[in-house]
This record gives C-alpha cells, structure tokens and sequence, in this order.
C-alpha cells in the first residue's frame, strides 16, 4: 500500500522528470488551477499556472539542457521539501545576461505542497547568488 506522502514524493519526482525532458505541458497539468507559487524578491505569493509556466520557460530557455537532480526528497504530511542541483549550459539570455556558453550548477531548496493528487503551492530557494557569479561577464573559468 502506498501512503499519502509516497504518492506526494513520486508526483513531485514526475513533475521533475518533465521539466527536465521540455514537457511543460505535462508538468503544467501536474499543477492546481490556482497554484501559489513563493518565490524570494516578491513581495506577495505569485499565483497561477501561468506563472510558474512563464518562470520555467524562462529557465529552459536560457539552459536548454537543464538537468534536476534530487539530492534529497522526502514527504511529510501534504508536504514534500526536496534538495535539488541544478547543471546546464548557459545557451540563452537569463536575467539581462546574454548566452556565455557556461556550465553552470546551482541548488534549490524546495517545499510543496500537494492537493489531492496535483501540486497547489511551492516554496522555492534558489542559489541565484551561485548561478548569477557563473554566468556574469567578470566570472572567471
């Protein structure tokens, strides 16, 4: 028998999946209607599926072959808090920083919510501070 947290944990990790594979579409489907997404820099909560698409894209766009991978995940309740590492290339224009051709990795610390069998809110914690250094134009590689 599955638990409550154990299907949280495996939703969570298929969303993953499609985002790393390009499939938006999927990983949107995946999402409530009403998604809260909280997110650092933002004075309120971002809601809506629009939002995360536009904030996912943005990111698949300036690393086209962006790889997720889950250091740690594990599901409490409604929650799932997940450790991730994120690598790719800078191919595309990110933050007003046009391509560099960089490797870059990066990690996230991430709690979600999840809604019946759909993920209703996030809590995401980005090492941008990492991420904007390896790709700003004095980085040094």
């Amino acid at each position: 028998m599955t638990t409550a947290p154990e299907k949280n944990v495996t939703l969570l990790r298929t969303a993953y999946r499609a985002v790393e594979s390009g499939d938006l579409d999927a990983a949107e489907q995946m999402l409530t209607q009403d998604f809260i997404a909280n997110v650092p820099g933002s004075p309120a909560p971002l809601v809506g599926r629009d939002v995360w698409r536009m904030g996912t894209q943005a990111m698949k766009d300036a690393f086209p072959d962006l790889k997720i991978k889950g250091q740690e995940i594990f599901g409490a309740g409604d929650k799932v808090t997940v450790l991730l590492r994120f690598e790719g290339t800078h191919q595309g224009a990110f933050q007003q920083i046009e391509a560099t051709g960089r490797q870059v990795a990066f990690t996230s610390i991430e709690v979600y919510r999840i809604e019946g069998d759909r993920i209703a809110e996030e809590w995401v914690a980005p090492d941008l501070i990492s991420l904007m250094r390896q790709i700003s134009p004095a980085a040094v590689h």
